[in-house]
């Protein structure tokens, strides 16, 4: 708990000042609630950056405590209205917080979030072991955008923290970080109300999905792309920003962490916006002067300069082939309705009806977030409100383009990344009136749904388990594992998912004393070695914290053991 709560807060406080330095530099001089994800997005390209020189992170460690310390030095009895900042960010924050524990209360521990919902956390586990320990991985060779990976390893030199520690921690600051960047559009409503719209946004139904399965690479990438809109928003319509040269420059901040996280994938959505609002500004007879879009550019291009290689190597991965990874983990296509926040089900995979809802209930909530968001649209037009519509246009367009040539699972997080968009183009005009006041209960009621529902696995990570899969083969394995770990931590999932490709059976330790399973070759336990668990076993390997034992007589008859596919959809949780 302790590791968890001390990486959350690290990543949160870390973003703010060094997010609130830079913006300052641009010469915006007062508090501004862009500064979360604009430092978030420094730390992603800083610590990638440097995660390969001499120490693997603890270089990274170092230059993030040190800009930390420097940005609050810096700003400290410069920065105009950070006290009032800061007092009208903390209940949001504290609620944020509170909202992001509810799975680790529900289940009563802390770990990988999202074990036995979506075996991603496996990989990006793996991936940053190695990272850590100055080796290779694949997804380092295939271009995969690892500027989260990186915090996260950088926080374990600085802090202690494990990798398990890490990714809960930065996937709760996250959640924070998205909940405190939707203030800026709330700036001028009251204390209640600003409040609640920024928790509604930040953790918005679709939102609250995606963190419950771990899935911290499309929560970063919608807060860089909700934020990306409310700078071209600030820099467009506040007197303050108007004159300064540097004004887009936090906007370019933002697309270099989508680069970092998502790479040029992340793109889609940025550039999209970017593009239409352009149009839109041009259209409503107030252009965005060039010469400061040029100065943001040269910031972008000179920030990813070093991603570009890597960004061609990416486009060659499984996610972007339609025959690839096709529903992933989902159960077929979901509804693009559950991005406007009413979807009363634990499970966003799930069809109307599936759950404790009858299908009326699905059916009247989207219905009545449909009828407002095309309300809302009508109003932010009216208002002209040129940064979200042009937003909501490039992700209908990234939506139907991963519907009509890619996979669900890609048009699935086309629909999580365009959801807090959806839900503000509702609170924008809304929020004071009742059908606003509606909206946000039963918005926050399906989000808390979620989050109760979202499974916790282990709290530690080695990648041994994963080691044994080269001796295992195709050889039929039990393994032993602990009554906790199975009841509790969601262990079977787990391991199953470790031991992909082969044939496996997972029991309790306390089967010890039975029979094996007639075909077994393997078996795995934990501890250190001690007499074989069962008759005519021999010790193969030791691979702290498990032991490799194989049958020197192997039992004759067919395995019951069920094969563990490579892309075995997990089974859902309660």
């Amino acid at each position: 708990m302790i590791g968890t709560l001390v990486a959350a807060l690290a990543v949160c406080g870390s973003a703010l000042a060094i997010g609130q330095a830079a913006i300052a530099l641009c010469g915006i001089r007062r508090w501004s609630w862009l500064a979360p994800p604009a430092g978030l997005a420094l730390l992603c390209a800083i610590c990638w950056g440097t995660l390969r020189l001499p120490g693997d992170g603890t270089i990274s460690a170092c230059l993030v405590l040190l800009l930390t310390v420097a940005a609050v030095a810096g700003l400290w009895g410069r920065l105009e209205g950070a006290g009032e900042g800061l007092r009208r960010g903390l209940p949001v924050a504290l609620l944020a917080l509170g909202a992001a524990l509810l799975p680790f209360v529900v289940e009563g521990h802390f770990g990988i979030l999202g074990t036995g919902f979506n075996p991603d956390m496996s990989q990006h586990l793996l991936a940053a072991d190695r990272l850590a320990n100055g080796e290779g991985t694949q997804l380092l060779h295939q271009g995969y955008p690892l500027g989260p990976h990186a915090i996260v390893i950088a926080l374990g030199k600085g802090l202690g923290t494990d990798l398990v520690d890490g990714f809960s921690g930065l996937t709760i600051a996250v959640a924070v970080l998205a909940s405190l960047t939707a203030l800026t559009a709330f700036a001028e409503r009251g204390a209640v109300l600003r409040t609640a719209a920024a928790l509604a946004v930040g953790l918005t139904y679709m939102v609250a999905s995606y963190f419950a399965q771990g899935a911290f690479k499309e929560t970063m990438q919608a807060l860089f792309f909700l934020a990306f809109v409310l700078a071209l928003r600030e820099a467009s319509q506040r007197p303050e920003w108007r004159p300064l040269p540097l004004r887009f420059v936090p906007a370019a901040l933002l697309a270099v962490g989508s680069v970092y996280t998502y790479s040029f994938a992340g793109l889609i959505w940025l550039f999209g916006a970017a593009a239409v609002w352009l149009v839109l500004e041009l259209v409503s007879g107030r252009p965005a002067a060039g010469r400061p879009l040029l100065w943001a550019c040269l910031a972008f291009f000179v920030l990813i300069a070093p991603e570009i290689g890597r960004m061609i190597d990416f486009q060659s991965f499984e996610t972007f082939d339609p025959n690839g990874p096709g529903l992933g983990n989902l159960f077929g296509p979901i509804s693009p309705f559950e991005a406007f926040g009413i979807w009363p089900s634990g499970d966003f995979r799930l069809s109307p009806g599936d759950g404790a809802v009858p299908p009326l209930g699905y059916y009247l909530g989207a219905a009545f977030a449909s009828i407002l968001f095309l309300y809302g649209v009508v109003l932010c037009w009216r208002r002209r409100e040129t940064a979200l519509i042009a937003a909501l246009a490039a992700a209908v367009f990234a939506y139907a383009a991963a519907r009509l040539v890619g996979t669900p699972y890609a048009a699935a997080k086309a629909v999580e990344i365009a959801a807090p968009l959806a839900v503000l183009a509702i609170l924008v005009p809304l929020l004071s009136r009742p059908v606003g006041l509606l909206f946000l209960l039963a918005s926050g009621g399906c989000s808390l749904l979620v989050l109760a529902n979202a499974p916790v696995g282990p709290s530690s990570y080695t990648p041994a388990l994963t080691g044994l899969r080269e001796d295992l083969g195709a050889g039929p394995t039990v393994v032993l594992a602990s009554r906790q770990l199975l009841a509790d931590e969601h262990g079977a999932s787990y391991i199953a998912w470790e031991l992909r490709g082969g044939k496996v059976c997972i029991e309790s330790e306390e089967r010890a004393g039975g029979r094996l399973p007639p075909g077994t070759r393997f078996v795995v336990t934990e501890g250190t070695p001690t007499d074989p668990p069962f008759p005519r076993l021999r010790l193969r390997r030791i691979a702290p914290p498990y032991l490799l034992w194989e049958q020197t007589d192997p039992l004759r008859g067919d395995s019951p053991c069920p094969l563990i596919a490579v892309r075995q959809t997990p089974s859902s949780p309660r």
